[in-house]
């Protein structure tokens, strides 16, 4: 049984987008999802890539994704990495490729000396949240996360 975690390739938009979809059918949120494969290539893989993708794979098969970029905190002076997405496919789980995943990313961090790693988890979702605290992250409750979309971002933005 071999566990790798490598960055994704070019041709995988289309893995990286079924694993996009997997975790929203999971999170609940599948109709919130317009993305495509031109999308993610291009996100991913296009003149200037401003978020990456490691895969895992487990005996050669592909069993997750993390997909991350850089953020930047102005107190801390330096840049930090944002996990926007992580998803390893039910039947492989419990063995330490969620983990292995966000290991990766924490080496990234002390390796270019990043301060942090940083996420979101559903309130529900109760076993990702026994998951995280287990490896030590800590909820971040003083802070409301707030969101401008659709409508309200269209008023906004033009001026209302």
């Amino acid at each position: 049984m071999t566990l790798t975690i490598r960055p994704a390739k070019p041709d995988e938009a289309g893995l990286v987008l079924s694993f996009i979809k997997a975790l929203a059918e999971y999170e609940r949120l599948a109709h919130e999802v317009d993305a495509t494969e031109a999308m993610i290539a291009d996100a991913l893989f296009g003149a200037h890539p401003k978020v990456f993708c490691d895969i895992a794979e487990w005996n050669g098969e592909p069993a997750g994704f993390a997909l991350w970029f850089y953020t930047y905190s102005t107190f801390r002076g330096r840049h930090g990495i944002w996990l926007e997405d992580l998803f390893v496919n039910p039947e492989q789980r419990g063995r330490g490729i969620g983990k292995a995943l966000i290991a990766g990313l924490a080496k990234r961090c002390l390796d270019e000396k990043l301060p942090r790693l940083a996420w979101w988890v559903l309130n529900w979702n109760e076993p990702s949240r026994v998951f995280y605290r287990s490896i030590g992250a800590t909820a971040m409750d003083a802070w409301t996360v707030k969101r401008l979309d659709g409508e309200a971002l269209e008023r906004l933005g033009r001026g209302g």
